[in-house]
């Protein structure tokens, strides 16, 4: 199973309102990290991504802040970057060190309370929390996360946080072998419904029991369309193999497949999907070993985040009136 924390210099923090159910939740990398993004979704909710591109200065990011309430919920990475101003952790600069925190968020305000948000104080605590225990299901981002929304609240299923890690040999002839972690920790907040190879495995719901199949449902024609940008799942792969950030938004870019292989229909005008890959691992020693070693992670990152999905469906439990996969 594994988690992302079993990267080297990665820590996870969370904190939630398991009243309002929204929250967030920190990756936090203490010796930084250098970071890409790819965002597929046509809805999504980010801050600092631009920073990411590889043609601007900045080469590491200190923190990756993925969180509830929509755009409000943007306020809690502030708290994460006052946690890290306060550990003197940053990019230097002529007048101190500036934290680097990318973040992006999820639309969960209509599960539990809509007037509630992650903010200042909640990002800090999660940011103080952080550690190698990544507690999965109802956690931090995942508190008000649903999936499955096709024909409304009515018929979603609560879903949640996943981990998952493994690791990866690597070996060119003539060259040293290596061995990396990989990790994966998603947020699945879906549009459409999961699946667990060619089956719907939790989804919108039919009224007498089994599931809509909302992909299908999709080429028969809706009664009414669903609401834009209420949706959107957020992930982040972390690997102490060597990346420049081109390499890395590349990784981000393959870990895609692994969205689409478990959530389908995924990346709608309706979903913000986005994933961010972070290396702790320093820069690459060849061009050669570098192009072998992003294809290699980005295929398993694809595989791990199949399964951080799935988990983050089968540990959520019931909340906000929506019934877990235990309790279809």
């Amino acid at each position: 199973m594994g988690a992302i924390t079993d990267v080297p210099g990665v820590r996870v923090g969370q904190a939630e309102d398991a009243i309002a159910l929204t929250g967030v939740t920190v990756i936090m990398l203490p010796d930084g990290g250098v970071a890409g993004v790819d965002v597929r979704g046509a809805s999504p909710g980010t801050r600092e991504t631009d920073l990411l591109d590889p043609a601007n200065t900045v080469q590491k990011v200190n923190a990756i802040v993925l969180a509830g309430g929509s755009v409000f919920g943007l306020a809690s990475a502030h708290g994460v970057v006052r946690y890290l101003r306060e550990q003197d952790m940053g990019f230097e600069t002529a007048y101190g060190k500036m934290p680097i925190v990318p973040a992006a968020v999820i639309y969960d305000l209509g599960v539990g309370k809509s007037d509630v948000f992650p903010d200042d104080i909640m990002g800090y605590q999660a940011a103080r929390l952080a550690g190698t225990t990544v507690i999965e299901g109802n956690a931090g981002a995942g508190a008000g996360a649903s999936i499955g929304k096709v024909l409304g609240s009515s018929g979603a299923m609560k879903s949640g946080v996943g981990t998952s890690s493994a690791t990866l040999n690597l070996a060119i002839p003539g060259m040293p072998s290596a061995r990396y972690t990989v990790g994966t920790l998603v947020v699945t907040n879906a549009f459409g419904d999961v699946y667990n190879g060619d089956t719907v495995l939790a989804g919108s719901r039919l009224p007498g029991g089994g599931f809509v199949n909302t992909s299908h449902l999709l080429r028969e024609g809706l009664a009414q369309p669903p609401a834009a940008g209420t949706n959107t799942t957020l992930a982040v792969v972390a690997t102490d193999a060597p990346l420049t950030k081109a390499a890395a938004k590349k990784v981000a870019t393959m870990a895609h497949d692994g969205f689409a292989r478990a959530i389908r229909p995924v990346h709608t005008m309706y979903d913000g999907d986005t994933i961010f890959a972070v290396s702790t691992g320093g820069l690459p020693a060849s061009a050669e070993m570098d192009n072998l070693l992003v294809t290699a992670l980005g295929s398993l990152a694809a595989d791990l985040l199949v399964e951080a999905i799935l988990r983050s469906v089968v540990t959520a439990a019931p909340a906000g009136g929506l019934p877990a996969l235990t309790t279809a």
